[in-house]
């Protein structure tokens, strides 16, 4: 489907044009997910059933003879408790009902609790879970579908969610650090939010800003509950629904597979092993540890070690013996947190899931984890690369047609955009690689009479070889670097108008806050990114407003 094209027409006579274009072509997606999206056998082995309707009829198979009716009840419970003090929507509460029901499925992504959502790819997550849910349910009528968030609530990386940027400067919290960033006071994020208020101006837009963070932080206790009010209001029309994994009732779910942890290192010895072969073709993205759980108290998360035939909590004076930890494993089942090896496992036991989705850093250590899963039992989940999306304005795309440069050529390294945009647009017509091709030639013949000859005038025609080819290689860099100086302005134009789509030489879903959009297009800006969005298309969508 590359190079589709879809006009729409949204509320506020908001018009998009959508086109697609390979994940590849962007320069932004690891080798890994090239091979993974090609289904190369390299990458075979790591992970279960592929994401398209086939491998959903194989998952739902798998899950549905691992998942007991007790869990279920267990997990809506919980969701019920930890929705008590919402207002949710009749879908969402639907959802939560449904999964009761033992053909009911979650189709699940997870993130960190980043500051207003932090950047605009949080969206993107939770808009590719809601389709696939959609997707599924006209392709499998007789099974429920429900789109799951996963509030990362348990991590402690609070300088990786403090801050969100909008109209290129960093709106940031500042307090003190510790502990699991879901338990986090919202004191002190008034000042943020006076922040962010003198940004945003009075349209009524800006309305619905201001009072979506003042209503979120300011009126609930933690960030947990204020990261749910916001995820709830901008998606509960969906159904979505948000679970926190930091809950008594569902660590005591995964209580035996923590025992496990703790007795015999399973996760390390499975991951290690599967990291050998993996890391023959790829970069490991993350590494276990001996114990890949963390031991959690109200201002602190620290790793759990085994020394001395006991098991310590990092940087404290706690320590348990054997019987002593596993007893704690069943008293106060919350005080122990998976890490990132670990975590997935918690949540395929607590939830019946069949998917994850999510970016091509997360899915890079999902694949170290299967023969982990194996071992204990648990159905390996399909993996999905969220959608990507640049966002492109009438007027950048004008400008870009202007240019002659082409989606796919936007994307490229900024100094190969500019070469190659001089080169056409120069009256020079000189080709360095003929001239370079042709010296080789040259010296191919004295190399055939200097091995007639010795070692030494062999050397010496290598040597004089590399020499000149260097020389015309620099000749060439200077041609062009005084023929961009020469386009000065054509240089200009493209350097400006690439740094305005891609902030940072990066994609601009990685730094930019879905307010800036919001601002400017409102609720239509949301649709217009579901409408546009095709979980299952395995390519790159570009949105042109």
């Amino acid at each position: 489907m590359k190079g589709l094209i879809f006009m729409r027409y949204f509320k506020e006579k908001v018009k998009m044009k959508t086109t697609q274009i390979p994940f590849q072509k962007t320069g932004f997606f690891s080798k890994m997910m090239h091979h993974y999206l090609e289904k190369n056998e390299n990458i075979k082995p790591f992970y279960n059933n592929f994401p398209d309707i086939s491998g959903f009829h194989n998952q739902i198979e798998e899950k549905q003879k691992s998942y007991s009716l007790q869990t279920r009840l267990t997990l809506v419970d919980a969701l019920q408790k930890q929705y008590a003090s919402f207002k949710i929507s009749e879908k969402t509460s639907e959802n939560i009902e449904l999964l009761k029901q033992q053909n009911t499925y979650t189709i699940s992504t997870g993130h960190q609790l980043n500051l207003f959502t932090g950047p605009l790819y949080f969206l993107y997550k939770i808009i590719s879970t809601i389709n696939l849910c959609e997707e599924l349910s006209e392709k499998f009528s007789d099974q429920n579908f429900v789109p799951m968030y996963w509030m990362a609530s348990e991590d402690h990386d609070f300088d990786e969610i403090n801050y969100f940027n909008f109209g290129g400067k960093k709106v940031t919290w500042n307090r003190k650090d510790g502990g699991a960033v879901g338990r986090f006071s919202t004191d002190g994020l008034e000042d943020v939010f006076e922040v962010f208020s003198n940004h945003l101006g009075n349209s009524k837009n800006a309305k619905y800003l201001k009072n979506l963070f003042s209503e979120g932080y300011l009126k609930h206790n933690n960030l947990s509950d204020a990261t749910r009010f916001i995820a709830n209001e901008l998606f509960k029309e969906y159904g979505l629904v948000i679970i926190d994994g930091d809950d008594t009732k569902l660590k005591q779910l995964f209580n035996p597979f923590v025992k496990e942890e703790l007795q015999n290192n399973t996760s390390f010895k499975e991951v290690s092993e599967t990291i050998l072969e993996l890391e023959r073709n790829y970069k490991i993205q993350v590494n276990p540890r001996e114990i890949n759980l963390f031991y959690l108290g109200n201002e602190f998360r620290e790793r759990i070690v085994f020394e001395d035939d006991v098991y310590k909590v990092n940087n404290t004076d706690i320590i348990f013996s054997r019987a002593e930890i596993l007893e704690e494993v069943d008293k106060n089942p919350t005080a122990f947190s998976p890490n990132v090896i670990m975590r997935p496992l918690y949540q395929e036991v607590i939830l019946p899931n069949l998917c994850y989705i999510g970016g091509g850093g997360e899915m890079a250590y999902w694949f170290e984890l299967k023969t982990y899963f194996e071992k204990v039992k648990i159905p390996f989940p399909i993996l999905l690369l969220r959608n990507s999306v640049q966002v492109v304005s009438e007027k950048q795309s004008k400008k870009l047609e202007k240019l002659n440069i082409s989606f796919e050529e936007m994307f490229l390294n900024q100094h190969d955009l500019l070469s190659k945009k001089v080169r056409v647009n120069s009256k020079i017509k000189i080709e360095f690689t003929d001239k370079i091709q042709f010296l080789r030639n040259q010296f191919s013949e004295l190399k055939e009479v200097a091995q007639k000859t010795d070692v030494s005038f062999l050397n010496a025609v290598n040597a004089q070889e590399r020499k000149q080819v260097k020389g015309l290689e620099n000749l060439e860099k200077r041609l062009w670097k005084a023929e961009k100086r020469r386009q000065k302005d054509l240089v200009n134009r493209i350097t400006a108008l690439q740094n305005e789509l891609l902030p940072n030489q990066s994609l601009e879903e990685r730094q930019r806050n879905f307010s800036e959009y919001y601002l400017e297009y409102g609720s239509s800006f949301l649709k217009a990114m579901k409408g546009a969005l095709i979980s299952l298309q395995l390519e790159f969508t570009i949105i042109e407003l």
